[in-house]
């Protein structure tokens, strides 16, 4: 692999940072965006020797972005490596990033909520927190159902959707 442009070692650093405020290795990172912008599929030796970190590190990670579906092994004719790309549609991707921390974060909130206001019922709880707790529960549940039924819209209609961000506020805009 060539070495990395100015820009794109811009890119990759500011992805990696990002990564870390979203709760992901920074590695991890790192290596997404590499692949991501990659024009041929990388072998974990192109990976570690572009970036600089251990061969073992860009192994962990590149398991951990094949377990998110964000990179997939691929094989090029004559060469026994493994090469690695990375999802190219941005929308997929994004998606996929969104089930994955539904899944592992406002799932398990939503069950625990559940829960808790459940155990409330039989008095565990004084009046306001069990209110409180409700109104968290009846938050997450809406806003988990609006994503749910956004989720399901064709690619174009989500498009639409997104783009008529401020119109759709003066529509609603009911004068309040």
């Amino acid at each position: 692999m060539a070495e990395l442009s100015p820009t794109l070692k811009k890119f990759i650093l500011h992805w990696g940072e990002m990564g870390t405020r979203w709760g992901i290795n920074r590695t991890v990172a790192q290596i997404h965006a590499l692949l991501f912008l990659s024009s041929e599929p990388l072998t974990a030796e192109d990976i570690a020797d572009a970036l600089s970190v251990a061969r073992s590190n860009v192994s962990t990670s590149l398991r951990e972005l094949q377990a998110w579906g964000l990179v997939r092994v691929v094989h090029i004719l004559g060469d026994r490596r493994d090469h690695f790309q990375a999802l190219r549609d941005v929308w997929e991707m994004f998606q996929l990033i969104l089930d994955g921390r539904k899944r592992r974060e406002v799932d398990p909130t939503l069950a625990v909520l559940r829960e808790c206001v459940a155990e409330g019922r039989v008095g565990s709880l004084d009046g306001e927190s069990r209110e409180r707790l409700l109104e968290l529960l009846g938050f997450f549940e809406m806003t988990t159902t609006w994503y749910e039924q956004v989720r399901r819209l064709p690619r174009p209609t989500l498009r639409k959707f997104i783009r008529m961000g401020e119109r759709v506020t003066r529509l609603l805009d009911t004068g309040s």
